[in-house]
C-alpha cells in the first residue's frame, strides 16, 4: 500500500531534541512508579519504619534491578514511601543518579553499556556472572523491581531459579520485564502473580502503564503532539525530511520501503545504502561533522 509509518520505539533517545517524544520513557516513568505501588500493595509488612505502642517495625529493603526510567521512579517511590532502597545496573554511569535519589548503588564487574543509552545483550558467560552476583544482593531484601529490557529481544534473566529459592517468605517479586519473550525473573508469567513453595510472590507486571490509563494516555498524546508540529509545516502539511537524525531512525517505512537499518536486521535484510543522488547543498551539522573528520 506504499505506507509511510512511524515507529515510535526506534527514536533515538539520547538526542535533546527527541526527548519530548519519547513514548518509551514516558511509559517507563508511569511503569516504575505503579511498580513500587503494587510491590508495596502485595507485601504484607510496612514499607517505612514504624514506631508504634505495640512496638517498632523494621523498615523494607527494596532492591530495583535496572536504573533506566523506569527503574529510577521505582527508587524514588520506594523511597517517598520510606523503605531503605538499593538500585542495581551494570552500567557504572548510572551511580549518581541513583544515590541523588537517598539509594545504594549495587553495580557488577560485567560491564554492559550499550548504544542509544540501553544496555547491551550480555554473553552467556556474562549473563551467569551476573546471577551469581545477583543472588547475594536480592536474599538481602525483602522486595525486588526488575526493569531490564533490550529492544527487540529477549529480556534478560536477572533473578534465577536458585534466589527465589533463597528467597525470605513473603518476597515480593514486579517484574517489570514479563513478556511472552520471557522475563528477569524466573518463573514469572505475563499478567500473572506466582506463588513459590517457599512463600514468596512473583507478579509479571509488563504492562503497568494501562492501570494509570489516564496519566499514560495524556503522556502518550504529548509524545504525539510533539512528533506531529516537529513534521507539519505552518499550513499543516506533512514533511518528513529523511535526512534529519531524529527522522531517519524514526520513520520505519517511507512509501512502502523498509528504511530503518533496525528493522531491516531484525528482518536480516541488507542495510540501506544512501542515496547516490543525495543534494550537494550538505546541512551545517554535515559540513561540521566532515570538518570534525578532517
Amino acid at each position: 500500500q506504499k505506507v509511510t509509518a512511524l515507529s515510535f520505539e526506534l527514536l533515538p533517545r539520547t538526542i535533546s531534541r527527541a526527548q519530548s517524544m519519547d513514548v518509551l520513557s514516558s511509559q517507563a516513568s508511569i511503569a516504575g512508579y505503579k511498580a513500587a505501588l503494587v510491590a508495596a500493595d502485595q507485601f504484607a509488612r510496612y514499607l517505612p519504619m514504624m514506631i508504634t505502642a505495640a512496638g517498632t517495625a523494621k523498615p523494607a529493603k527494596v532492591l530495583v534491578l535496572g536504573t533506566g526510567v523506569a527503574g529510577l521512579q521505582a527508587i524514588g517511590t520506594a523511597k517517598r514511601l520510606g523503605a531503605i532502597v538499593s538500585g542495581y545496573d551494570v552500567r557504572p554511569a548510572s551511580r549518581g543518579e541513583v544515590e541523588s535519589l537517598g539509594a545504594e548503588f549495587l553495580t557488577s564487574s560485567v560491564s554492559a553499556v550499550g548504544a542509544g543509552g540501553y544496555a547491551r545483550q550480555l554473553s552467556a558467560d556474562e549473563q551467569k556472572q551476573q546471577q551469581d552476583e545477583l543472588v547475594g544482593f536480592i536474599k538481602q531484601n525483602d522486595i525486588v523491581i526488575t526493569t531490564a529490557q533490550v529492544p527487540g529481544k529477549k529480556p534478560p534473566l536477572l533473578v534465577p531459579q536458585q534466589a527465589i529459592d533463597n528467597a525470605k517468605s513473603g518476597s515480593v517479586f514486579v517484574d517489570l520485564a514479563a513478556s511472552d519473550l520471557g522475563g528477569n525473573v524466573s518463573g514469572s508469567k505475563p499478567g500473572q502473580t506466582v506463588m513459590t513453595e517457599n512463600g514468596a510472590k512473583i507478579i509479571g507486571a509488563g504492562n503497568l502503564a494501562s492501570q494509570l490509563a489516564t496519566s499514560a494516555s495524556e503522556m502518550f498524546s504529548k509524545n504525539v503532539q510533539a512528533v506531529i508540529n516537529d513534521i507539519a509545516d505552518k499550513d499543516g502539511n506533512l514533511n518528513i525530511d529523511l535526512t534529519d537524525d531524529v527522522m531517519s531512525q524514526l520513520v520505519a517505512t517511507d512509501h512502502g520501503e523498509i528504511i530503518s537499518d533496525r528493522l531491516r536486521d531484525a528482518l536480516n535484510l541488507p542495510t540501506k545504502q544512501p542515496a547516490e543522488d543525495a543534494p550537494e547543498e550538505a546541512t551545517k551539522e554535515t559540513k561540521d561533522a566532515d570538518k570534525g573528520d578532517e
